[in-house]
Formats: structure tokens, C-alpha cells, sequence
């Protein structure tokens, strides 16, 4: 029984992550930022959110935050 034909490196770390917000199944080192960056490559270290997913929330949160806030000097 060869063991290293059957088990991979790919098997035991987690290598595919569904995002939260699209829901589809994406590579977790290449679509995903990481959030820890002082520990190795694990897979609690990576967001939940994918690149697009988030490049998308932060683009249309900023949007709404600068066209709702205009500030003028008080007219006295």
C-alpha cells in the first residue's frame, strides 16, 4: 500500500473555501486575503470573504458614504 499515491499535501490543509457572501467554492490561497499575517499559511489565518466579494462591499460602502456626508461651513 503506497500511503503517499493515496494522501496528499492538498488533502490535509484545506485548499478550497466557500465564500460567505457569493456562496461559490474558490482556492482559499489565491482568492482569499489573509488576516493573520504573523502565523504560517493556515486556513483560519484567510477571510471568509473572497477578493471579488470584498473589492465589491468596500467599493459600495464607500459610495454611500460619500455621496450621503456633505459638510458646508455654517452660514452665520
Amino acid at each position: 500500500m503506497d500511503i503517499d499515491k493515496q494522501l496528499k499535501l492538498g488533502h490535509l490543509l484545506l485548499m478550497d473555501r466557500q465564500c460567505r457572501s457569493c456562496g461559490e467554492i474558490k482556492n482559499l490561497v489565491d482568492e482569499f486575503y489573509r488576516t493573520r499575517k504573523n502565523r504560517g499559511p493556515v486556513a483560519s489565518s484567510y477571510s471568509y470573504e473572497c477578493k471579488d466579494c470584498t473589492i465589491k462591499r468596500i467599493l459600495r460602502d464607500r459610495k454611500k458614504i460619500s455621496k450621503t456626508f456633505y459638510w458646508e461651513y455654517p452660514d452665520w
